[in-house]
């Protein structure tokens, strides 16, 4: 079912065979029938992650890039809105030569097509398969692995099939009949697993391994138990220890490899598990119902984190509720506005701001966040007091945040208007940024070009930017032909930061980006001079 952990589970598995010496894809098919998830609310789907070549994929993607390193791609996130549009635009070209258009076998082999599309030199693809077992969604998804099955030779396919195995408090015992029926299911529609990985919060005692295996076909070697763990990086370690990887070698017939090392894993779980200091970061959101919404950005905190050796206490504030901005915000080290679309939440994330800025707290605003940023300076200090963004359709106010109506990608120049439509056309993917020499931002890079991810309609406007410098705020990164401000900061401020793109999107674990390594670090700081005082 949803949510139990395969994301999690295919991204350990995929990073326990590197470990080994292997090279691992993973990639994600999805049964609803959006073309991507770009148009979804956050609340309901979570976080939208953008790849470097622009497309807005499913939040498991994140998880693959952080646990491999591998930078997944527009061709990594399958959904069923994108195949049956590509099935529909073929049948009206007449490429299917005036067959009866069917479920099998055209879309199945658009999404066997699309398996294996686009693939380098690699030793495993590691597909997983989302939705539930079961769910009419799956099934054009599920039959098209069930024949890919037969098609390939022996040894070269593996069904690993996660399920939930319940502890029932009043009973004190573990429950084996959901993934007794969940088996079931899959063997109904031609799938019998390899392998059972059963996500509990409790052992399994080998007389219920012994149970599952007898009642789902399976040896009980087979059945690893996946515990819950404190933080998600410990994960590989767990599953290892499981001998995960082991047990897919030895299905696959494959007998000669490496030692697993995952001694970069085991020190950065000590690291999160030992700190040395604490800070409170106050994420400023409106989706802050559904933690997912916002992933990647917690996750990059908890990286910078690791590497400044200290927890991170993310506390959650509700944009769209009333800010008492005093008892909300004043035991925070940090803040930090996220990115976000709409109206909603403004006057709550504009009030956190102008408190860190006055406060001289280490404030971070990234896309959105940097837009209001610059809305809040432009009121309060430049005493625009219309300032706005035409995001907003007000009235009568002086949008200094607009729709830009083109920029550069790839050579070309790519046009927008108030009527695009709202899937795919923002500005997406990796962009080049130029730094400004001396400046806060080219400190933290240590270099004066770099390469971000975006993800954004609305743009500063470049018309104010001497404007906002003889007022004491500069913009300190653009692109390169110097039309779009990517970067705001304040020289006079302990650490105050505005950045367009999205830095969350490209820091890992083992590599944490600088962005949040300098936060966390102005924010540890923050609070050892708020405890001298």
């Amino acid at each position: 079912m949803s949510s139990l952990g395969k994301g999690l589970t295919a991204a350990s598995l995929a990073t326990n065979l590197q470990s080994r010496g292997f090279k691992v894809k993973l990639r994600k098919l999805d049964p609803y029938l959006n073309i991507d998830p770009g148009t979804m609310n956050p609340n309901q789907h979570g976080e939208v992650f953008v790849t470097n070549d622009g497309a807005e994929t499913d939040l498991d993607l994140g998880h693959y890039e952080r646990f491999t390193g591998v930078f997944a791609t527009k061709h990594d996130n399958i959904t069923a809105g994108s195949v049956y549009q590509n099935v529909i635009k073929n049948e009206r070209k007449g490429k299917y030569l005036g067959n009866t258009v069917q479920v099998i076998p055209h879309v199945t082999d658009e999404i066997k097509f699309r398996i294996f599309n686009d693939l380098k030199k690699i030793d495993f693809l590691i597909v997983e398969v989302g939705g539930t077992v079961g769910d009419i969604e799956s099934l054009p998804f599920l039959e098209s692995i069930r024949q890919l099955r037969n098609e390939m030779s022996k040894n070269q396919t593996i069904f690993i099939h996660l399920t939930l195995v319940p502890y029932l408090n009043a009973a004190d015992e573990l429950k084996t009949k959901p993934t007794q029926h969940s088996v079931k299911e899959l063997r109904g529609i031609g799938i019998q697993p390899d392998l059972l990985i059963c996500r509990c919060e409790r052992k399994i005692t080998e007389t219920d391994k012994e149970k599952m295996a007898l009642f789902c076909n399976i040896n009980s070697k087979n059945i690893i138990q996946a515990l819950d763990v404190t933080n998600i990086y410990e994960l590989p370690l767990v599953l290892n220890k499981e001998n995960l990887d082991e047990r897919v070698l030895y299905n696959l017939n494959i007998k000669k490899y490496k030692k697993a090392n995952l001694k970069k894993w085991r020190e950065i779980s000590n690291l999160q598990k030992n700190p040395k200091n604490s800070v409170n970061i106050g994420i400023i959101g409106k989706y802050i119902e559904l933690k997912d919404a916002y992933k990647s950005l917690s996750e990059a905190l908890y990286h910078s984190g690791i590497h400044n050796s200290t927890e991170i206490n993310i506390i959650w504030i509700n944009a769209e509720k009333s800010i008492n901005v005093k008892s909300s915000l004043k035991n925070l080290n940090g803040i930090l506005v996220p990115g976000g679309f709409g109206k909603r939440g403004t006057l709550g994330k504009i009030s956190s701001i102008k408190f860190a800025r006055e406060n001289n707290i280490p404030f971070l605003g990234i896309c959105f966040g940097m837009q209001l940023a610059v809305i809040e300076y432009a009121q309060n200090v430049i005493n625009i007091k219309n300032a706005s963004s035409s995001e907003f359709k007000i009235n009568n106010a002086e949008n200094i945040i607009g729709l830009m109506t083109e920029w550069i990608k790839d050579g070309k120049n790519v046009k927008r208007t108030i009527n695009t439509d709202y899937g795919g056309s923002m500005r997406l993917g990796s962009y080049e940024c130029i730094l400004q020499n001396k400046s806060l931002i080219s400190k933290i890079y240590n270099k004066n070009i770099i390469e971000e991810r975006h993800r954004h309609r609305y743009e500063m406007n470049i018309k104010y930017e001497s404007l906002f410098k003889e007022n004491g705020m500069i913009i300190s990164g653009k692109s390169p032909d110097g039309m779009l401000p990517e970067i705001v900061e304040l020289p006079g401020h302990k650490w105050y930061l505005g950045v367009q793109f999205h830095p969350e999107l490209s820091s890992q674990p083992l590599k944490p980006h600088p962005i949040f390594n300098s936060f966390i670090n102005a924010s540890l700081n923050n609070k050892k001079h708020a405890k001298s005082k």
